[in-house]
């Protein structure tokens, strides 16, 4: 299964790009029926990276987000700037 199936695209906004410089989360737009379980398997899959918390919620325009940590070994910062985040 290709990771991309659950992770649809980054989210982009000043919280977002916060989030990564400061508490080491990516935040990703995500299909409305994936799991957390399935949230962290596409992460670590498409970024070779370990996460240790996924968090879900669901918006006001009942879109999925996810607010995914990763490991202290991992930096979301390169992450963000590889995918042209920052």
């Amino acid at each position: 299964m290709d990771p991309w199936t659950v992770l649809k695209f980054p989210h982009l906004s000043e919280k977002s790009i916060g989030l990564v410089e400061s508490d080491n989360k990516l935040v990703f737009m995500v299909s409305e029926k994936a799991t957390k379980t399935q949230v962290k398997w596409a992460v670590e899959k498409a970024f070779a990276v370990k996460v240790e918390q996924v968090r879900v919620l669901i918006d006001r325009k009942g879109r999925k987000k996810a607010f995914v940590r990763l490991s202290k070994d991992n930096s979301a910062l390169e992450i963000a700037t590889k995918m042209g985040m920052l």
